[in-house]
């Protein structure tokens, strides 16, 4: 688990010496325990023979590699300057498997044809290990790391497909030229990229990315539009004019210095048909989903430092700590709470402490919670917008304030993350497909439904003049996703075919932008987070069930606009819970780890909001109507509406373009004290 960064010289102009150094610097919370580089030059020879290579570390790691010189030292300097290199690679690393200086990366195969920088986990790496062996490979390290480059040496690309596991990559072959970058099947690992006349620069981080010098940070306007559409990006545009993020299940083939374009492919074609045979027996449904979970969960143990769980008391968090806790006795858990003074209406039911307290006490857990009060979010924006860079669904300093506690006592922490979208977990949205509705006119209401800030009518109001001419941008993106969708079957439902599409498009968009933001909050604070619910095999299963066994569909087609239990979803996951949870937590409302914004925007956090919203350095800027903004923060302010996730995002952007557009370079953000964390209290079962 770490990040990576990497620059390949397309034209005439060589690559600076010190801008990978940059990169990794710009990322070193992703890995703060190693440092390594490495810069290559192909030879002329028959298939790059006779080509050179040099690899270095940080003055700081070199205790952990005394073979290596050190970055920018005397030596280094001289061979760089007469190298002309055409790849350079780099990487920082979080140790998670194989602690020892055996793991440091970029790493190389024995006769230093293939070199690899890699962050993730392969889950299944020990199987994959067994059978190399096999055919005869030998191994010098306990880390997937080393499993990943034999595999791609024996197999190519289609060792891709035999991955189970999260990751982003690039490989370099050094005989051939080429370079290869990939991206697991669900995108829970980001992997960035820019292409310039002379560059290809790519990274962990779109920060990282402009920390090179060679990509400048400008907003792309398209992409403005549609986050504040969305309040998410789709495919692979990201927030910045030059830097496209790898869309999941691909992998992108580049020969260095030749002048050619990137070659991009999709490695995974989509998601597990409907399994109709599975209606003829559907009692077996939730035993076969117990089994394949728990298996997730268990391979997703793998780790040679602690691993702990968020625990919210809901069913998907549960569910991981009660399977994951029968291998790691008194497994840490974490939760988030808020301090709910002051605050009224439905964010009263906000606090889920209660929940997960009485939740740890029967999973025999050591569990810790931080309370949030209202003036976290100010104390902590500066930093969070920083590690964000490319900001995506939702607001995230109550997940930032969790990490921040988890990070004290785990390295690895799992998340439930992917619940919800695999087995239906939000009813009300799926009204839209379950009352009749044929595909055009579902296609119209769920792009309306998924304007998150403001409705498509008002939207256009929020942008300057100069921006409108984008407005039909975000339609684009949409209409590219539901082009995608799972095909129309004959043998399912209107309404069963539709709730399919309604699925695959929230795991195309929400689910992604989740896992974006799930990434940059974990890693900013050195914690890899992991999502079992995402396990190739549990997902593949997920995704073969009856439509039906997910959701009562007859009933919600018949609700009209009626409130919707939440409990009327992930049906077949809660009978498949049932031998490892409390019926009490299996059929309880659906509640979002959510802060109460509503009230804390319009009383202790309003100056601050003021402060930075009509700034005058943000109301100079040219997205926005500021008289439109102006109106829609008194709403909020007076109670009228509920601007909560507009508030975050307009805060969000503002933020990012001080960091990395205002800014001379990119830094760290500047020392802000943060709030420190309150009422942190063990809560040991069984007291």
């Amino acid at each position: 688990m770490c990040g990576i960064s990497g620059i390949v010289r397309l034209g005439d102009r060589p690559i600076p010496d010190t801008a990978i150094k940059h990169m990794c610097d710009a990322i070193a919370h992703r890995g703060p325990d190693d440092a390594g580089y490495a810069f290559f030059k192909p030879g002329r020879g028959d298939r790059g023979r006779g080509g050179s290579w040099y690899d270095f570390t940080d003055a700081e790691f070199r205790h952990l590699n005394e073979h290596l010189p050190v970055f920018h030292g005397e030596y280094c300097r001289r061979e760089l300057e007469q190298q002309d290199s055409w790849v350079a690679l780099g990487h920082r690393r979080l140790s998670i498997l194989d602690l020892t200086h055996k793991g440091h990366q970029p790493m190389a195969t024995p006769d230093q044809r293939y070199w690899v920088v890699y962050n993730g986990e392969i889950y299944n790496f020990r199987e994959l290990r067994e059978r190399l062996e096999s055919r005869g490979y030998t191994f010098s390290t306990r880390t997937d790391t080393e499993v990943l480059l034999h595999l791609w040496e024996e197999f190519g690309e289609a060792s891709l497909g035999m991955l189970n596991g999260m990751f982003a990559l690039a490989i370099y072959d050094r005989l051939d030229n080429e370079l290869v970058l990939a991206r697991d099947r669900f995108g829970v690992k980001p992997l960035y990229y820019a292409i310039t006349p002379e560059h290809f620069v790519f990274g962990s981080e779109a920060k990282g990315i402009l920390a090179s010098g060679l990509v400048e940070a400008r907003i792309d306007p398209a992409s403005l539009v549609e986050y504040f559409t969305f309040q998410n990006l789709y495919g692979d545009k990201t927030l910045w004019h030059s830097i496209k993020l790898l869309e999941p299940g691909h992998y992108l083939r580049l020969r260095p210095g030749l002048g050619e374009e990137p070659r991009m492919r999709r490695y995974f074609e989509g998601f597990s048909a409907v399994d109709s045979s599975l209606r003829e027996d559907p009692g077996s449904i939730p035993d076969r989903v117990a089994e394949s979970f728990r298996s997730a969960v268990q391979r997703q143990l793998v780790s040679d430092v602690p691993v702990g769980s968020y625990l919210s008391g809901g069913m998907d968090s549960g569910s991981i700590v009660a399977v994951a806790g029968r291998e790691i006795p008194r497994m840490h858990t974490f939760t988030g709470g808020f301090d709910l003074t002051n605050v009224n209406g439905l964010e009263q039911g906000f606090d889920e402490r209660r929940e997960a307290e009485r939740l740890s006490y029967l999973l025999q857990t050591e569990h810790y919670d931080v309370v949030l009060h209202a003036g976290d979010m100010p104390a902590a924006m500066d930093k969070i917008t920083w590690h964000m860079d490319d900001p995506r669904v939702g607001m995230c300093h109550q997940v930032w304030y969790v990490a921040k506690l988890a990070s004290r006592f785990v390295k690895v922490c799992l998340a439930g993350t992917g619940g919800d979208e695999l087995f239906a977990g939000y009813p009300w949205r799926y009204r839209l497909a379950l009352q009749g509705v044929r595909d055009p006119e579902w296609s119209q209401r769920y792009f309306d439904y998924w304007h998150r800030l403001l409705p498509r009518g008002e939207l256009p109001a929020l942008f300057a003049p100069d921006l409108r001419r984008w407005l039909d941008a975000p339609r684009h993106s949409f209409d590219a996703v539901v082009a995608s969708a799972p095909d129309w079957r004959d043998d399912l439902s209107d309404a069963e075919n539709l709730l399919q599409r309604s699925l695959h498009f929230e795991f195309k968009t929400f689910l992604n932008g989740l896992l974006v933001t799930e990434d940059k909050i974990s890693m900013a604070h050195s914690m890899e987070s992991r999502v079992p619910f995402l396990d190739n095999e549990f997902a593949d299963l997920a995704w073969s069930l009856p439509p039906n066994a997910k959701l009562h569909m007859e009933k919600l087609a018949k609700t009209g606009d009626a409130h919707i239990d939440s409990a009327e979803g992930k049906l077949c996951l809660r009978r498949a819970m049932e031998s490892v949870l409390p019926r009490e937590f299996l059929h309880q409302q659906k509640q979002g780890f959510s802060p109460p914004d509503e009230n804390w925007y319009r009383g202790p956090s309003m100056a601050y909001i003021k402060e930075i919203l009509l700034d005058k350095q943000t109301l100079d800027r040219p997205w926005f109507d500021t008289n439109f903004v102006r109106a829609k923060l008194d709403e909020h302010f007076e109670g009228k509406r509920n601007h909560r996730l507009l508030v975050w995002s307009l805060l969000s952007v503002e933020w990012i373009q001080r960091h990395f557009v205002d800014a001379s370079g990119v830094r760290a953000p500047s020392a802000v004290q943060s709030v420190p964390l309150r009422n942190l209290r063990e809560r040991e079962a069984g007291r």
